[in-house]
């Protein structure tokens, strides 16, 4: 097995790993980029899936015209979707294989076993065996690693059958699987709306518990030819209304709030919501139990039997099987490729497992930057959705070109 060696590494192959490739590669820095590509949306969204974003805010980043959905699409003879005209998962994974042929032509899709500190910078130790030695390292291993169960029911996540009493919603890619068996589905948001009513189509007895007392569904979208009622909401990436318009527009701006405030709007701004188009579809036949919580899980007869309270009574629940779509948590503890000596030396956010970025995305241990959800903490929610690929590719290619060009000069 032999070894390679480049100016940066690329750590995952989504749209943010796939945009700070291709913007590295035009501007001429040596990168070496892995992973699967569209490895998430492939395998770990189910089908009959439907992005949140829409069309306008789902394209990737790459220097140039050429590149975005609207492209994909003219070139494909695929029709392009209308204002705020559901996205479906399967155009946006042929998109994001279309963009990562084009632009990062040279992705080699194997996974990263580990990454530690070398005399150049960082080694890399992929699946296959080889080695690669890079001044820096991009990691851009999206959310996957950052699922979060709750502990009451993540404890039965361990043993032979784990997958058959409780999952993580990430960890399926198609729900017919399910069609015959009882399953409830643990959260509030787009993800656990969706799975519900996918799985309810796909055959699946579903109960929905929500731990708030009411589920919020966006509202559809009402064009006005009224200035002053435009300028009152105005419209951006991730939705109209001015809060939405700032965490767009300025996450400069976003990452200089103090630490607790950031973390607060994180966990606030377009917090757990379904969309106003699937709204619809979620009829009569999933069961909901509003403003409860699980208090116990436990294993009977090949069932999984929840004791539910809503703080005033408890209730027992028993399914076929638990699937919590419950979000995503930073946490760089769980980023496993990371030498632990290396992951123990980096800054977080305070009050957060987070990484502590700089504005180029650059953690504290120089040459090692974050992108994507992990950068969520820093400059806010834009990193969670694919249109904070385009300011996040921009600043760290920015960053590593220029740093090349520092080193160069010093070696002159």
């Amino acid at each position: 097995m032999g070894t390679q060696s480049a100016e940066v590494a690329v750590v995952g192959a989504g749209p943010y790993g796939l945009s700070v490739a291709a913007h590295l590669a035009r501007r001429g820095v040596e990168t070496l980029a892995f992973g699967e590509p569209m490895d998430s949306w492939r395998h770990h969204m189910p089908k009959g899936m439907y992005l949140k974003s829409t069309f306008a805010a789902s394209s990737l980043s790459a220097p140039g015209p050429g590149s975005s959905f609207a492209d994909y699409c003219k070139e494909a003879g695929v029709p392009a979707l209308q204002g705020d005209e559901p996205v479906p998962l399967e155009l946006f994974t042929r998109y994001g294989l279309w963009f990562q042929k084009r632009y990062v032509a040279g992705l080699q899709p194997v996974a990263v076993r580990r990454i530690t500190r070398s005399a150049r910078g960082f080694g890399v130790s992929l699946s296959n065996g080889e080695t690669v030695e890079a001044r820096a390292a991009v990691i851009a291993c999206g959310q996957l690693c950052f699922a979060y169960v709750p502990p009451v029911l993540r404890r039965l996540m361990d043993g032979a059958a784990a997958h058959e009493a409780v999952s993580h919603v990430s960890q399926h890619a198609d729900m017919a699987r399910f069609a015959g068996r009882s399953v409830c589905v643990v959260g509030a948001g787009q993800s656990a709306l969706e799975s519900a009513v996918l799985l309810h189509e796909a055959g699946a007895d579903v109960h929905l518990l929500v731990r708030r007392d009411a589920i919020r569904w966006g509202r559809p979208p009402v064009e006005s030819a009224v200035p002053l009622r435009r300028l009152a909401k105005p419209t951006s990436p991730l939705g109209p209304g001015w809060s939405l318009f700032a965490v767009s527009r300025a996450p400069t701006l976003f990452a200089r709030l103090p630490a607790a405030t950031r973390l607060a709007l994180v966990r606030s701004v377009l917090g757990p919501s379904g969309a106003w188009w699937l709204h619809p579809r979620f009829d009569n036949g999933i069961g909901v139990t509003l403003g409860s919580v699980v208090e116990e899980a436990r294993l009977t007869d090949g069932k999984v039997a929840l004791r539910v309270s809503d703080g005033a009574r408890c209730s027992v629940l028993e399914v076929d099987h638990v699937m919590a779509a419950t979000g995503y948590r930073v946490d760089l503890d769980r980023v496993g490729f990371l030498d632990a000596d290396l992951r123990a030396g980096l800054g977080r956010i305070q009050g957060s497992a987070a990484p502590r970025l700089s504005g180029s995305f650059e953690a504290s241990l120089p040459g090692l930057h974050f992108t994507g959800l992990a950068a969520a903490p820093t400059f806010g929610p834009l990193m969670r959705f694919v249109c904070g690929t385009d300011f996040a590719a921009r600043r760290i290619s920015a960053a590593l070109a220029g740093s090349r060009r520092a080193q160069a000069a010093q070696g002159a």
